[in-house]
């Protein structure tokens, strides 16, 4: 049973969304066009960046938020310094660090509405 490689996130201007999806990811695109960009990701994922109005069949236009990326880091260092390179960057802030069940968070949000999230896990 084939299990999923790809995740498609439908934006407005994938050329406009790349800078910002290498910089998070620390990657560059393996293949753009006009309409889609695709970033490799660790472990043969993939990441492409689809552009809303060429999606067929259509998508909600609040198709955004109904899902997250999310970026594990090591400590609740590395998610302050996130959280402070984030906000810096311009993304906004859903969430600001805090302690949750399943470890130390914040929530951002990019352009588009795609919410990513960073976190360190309890141990």
């Amino acid at each position: 049973m084939p299990h999923p490689s790809y995740s498609i996130l439908y934006v407005a201007d994938p050329q406009a969304s790349a800078p910002l999806y290498a910089e998070l990811l620390d990657a560059q695109p393996v293949d753009a066009s006009p309409t889609f960009v695709l970033f490799a990701l660790e472990g043969g994922k993939m990441l492409g960046l689809w552009t809303r109005a060429a999606v067929q069949p259509p998508v909600a236009q609040d198709a955004a938020s109904t899902s997250e990326l999310a970026f594990r880091v090591a400590d609740t260092g590395a998610v302050d310094a996130l959280h402070d390179a984030w906000r810096a960057r311009g993304l906004a802030i859903l969430q600001a660090p805090q302690q949750v069940d399943f470890g130390y968070t914040f929530l951002a949000a990019d352009p588009d509405g795609h919410r990513l999230r960073a976190f360190a896990r309890n141990e």
